[in-house]
Formats: C-alpha cells, structure tokens, sequence
C-alpha cells in the first residue's frame, strides 16, 4: 500500500471516530448509574455493628476477626458477609 494515497489516515481516522464514539455514549449516560443505589447498599456485606468512630470500628472488626469472623470496615460500620451476620452479632453480646 502506498503512503502518498492517504490510505495511512484510515486507521487513525477509525480509531478517533471510535474515541469519539465512546465519548459520547458516556456523555449521553452520565452518572445516572449511580442514582439507583443507596449509600447503605454494600452489596452481598450485611452491617454487623455501627461504632461511634473509626478506631472503635477497627477494634470490633478486631475481635471478630479474632472469632474467625471476616470483617471490613465502611467508615464506622462493620460490614460481614450474610452467612456471618448471625454469628457475628452473637459474638459482640458475648464481649
């Protein structure tokens, strides 16, 4: 293929109409996803126990993690997986 024909714009020329493309899809679509959940929605975790703070937080996701329990932590809310919801509150009484 020869370089004085113009065919060497093709590919840059697909590449920025696809760019453009995209851009646009996503521009039309904005962050309306986002509308639809709600801030306590954390997906298959369920909220164990709410501390005062962070570092309260941190020491009862401790003690769960201590139990055999897996924990994580979204700002001061302790967050468990369904199965170990039970448990893990049963857990905290005993403390």
């Amino acid at each position: 293929m020869a370089t004085g024909n113009g065919w060497y714009l093709i590919g840059p020329l697909i590449a920025v109409g696809l760019v453009c493309f995209l851009g646009a899809v996503f521009w039309r679509m904005g962050l309306q996803w986002t509308l639809n959940s709600t801030d306590d929605d954390y997906g298959l975790l369920r909220p164990a126990a709410v501390a005062g703070d962070e570092e309260a937080a941190e020491e009862i996701r401790q003690m769960l993690a201590d139990a055999g329990i897996r924990a994580t932590l979204a700002g001061p809310t302790v967050l468990v997986f369904a199965e170990d919801l039970e448990e893990a509150r049963r857990a905290l009484k005993v403390v």
